[in-house]
């Protein structure tokens, strides 16, 4: 069994951020910007921002973090998101989901500048990559197809057995891989005998915030297992979807909750910054 580690895989893939920022500041002038917006007080979310805010800050990337209040309506939220995109100092727009209740995500969503939309959200870039053309990807996908590429994991001809089809993680997983000639099953919470699915599948991913939803029982000898989901204990333990202790003698390969596909999204948030500065350059 081999550990794909996100959290090495991460540190790697800043520095390369990094350096790439530091040769567009010096031969072109331009340094990066990321702009995020946080609405409300979900301890989660606050977190995560903060953590983007600290990653930019390493990378040499300009960083703004807008914190709102869960009052914030939807019209002051998209006049802020208007603003920013017009700013010229900024490439990258993130809104922090989830949002209030009283606001529409998708209405937020689709307000953001496709150029600036490093989250991969916006239909522009949903379409464009179901495409299969140039676009911004979502973090979380993105950083698990790079760790098949640093892995040197072969997608081409095998059977995926995605648990989850939610439209951050699942749908453009599905997406990805299909583009990358694996043959895809999505499946969720309503899937009957997701068992027989999984029994399937040479590789297994799973987001559906659910502990212990696959098991020993449900996967292959030499099965790959990709554990999206991220969990806490009544004791404080962060675990994922997979039965990690009673999976990792059977797998080839598989990911480790914390440390395994968690970093590895915002280091792609990251390079979506930077590809986004590097088209504005370009744009001139």
């Amino acid at each position: 069994m081999t550990l794909l580690d996100g959290k090495s895989l991460s540190n790697k893939i800043k520095e390369e951020v990094r350096v790439e920022v530091e040769q567009l500041k010096q031969e072109k002038g331009v340094t990066p910007g990321l702009a995020v917006v946080l609405v409300g007080d979900d301890a989660a979310s606050a977190t995560y921002v903060n953590s983007k805010h600290k990653a930019c800050e390493k990378a040499g990337i300009y960083s703004e973090v807008h914190k709102k209040d869960s009052s914030t309506t939807q019209e002051e939220l998209l006049k802020l998101i208007e603003k920013m995109n017009n700013d010229p100092k900024l490439d990258g727009i993130l809104v922090q989901l989830p949002v209030p209740e009283h606001i529409d995500t998708t209405t937020v969503l689709e307000a953001i500048n496709p150029l600036k939309d490093v989250d991969g959200f916006h239909p522009y870039n949903v379409g464009r990559m179901v495409s299969n053309l140039d676009a911004f990807l979502p973090a979380t996908p993105f950083g698990v197809m790079r760790m098949f590429q640093e892995y040197n994991i072969d997608l081409i001809g095998k059977n995926v057995c995605i648990i989850g089809s939610s439209d951050i993680v699942g749908k453009p997983m599905a997406s990805l891989l299909i583009n990358a000639k694996a043959t895809v099953e999505v499946c969720n919470s309503k899937t009957k005998d997701l068992k027989a699915h999984t029994l399937r599948a040479d590789i297994v991913i799973v987001a559906a915030g659910r502990v212990n939803l696959v098991t020993a029982d449900m996967i292959n000898e030499g099965a790959i297992i990709i554990d999206v989901g991220i969990n806490r204990l009544d004791n404080g333990k962060l675990v994922g979807d997979v039965d990690f202790e009673g999976c990792k003698d059977k797998c080839s390969f598989i990911t480790p909750v914390p440390g395994g596909v968690g970093p590895m999204t915002i280091a792609m948030l990251l390079k979506n910054t930077v590809k986004a500065a590097k088209l504005r350059e370009k744009r001139k």
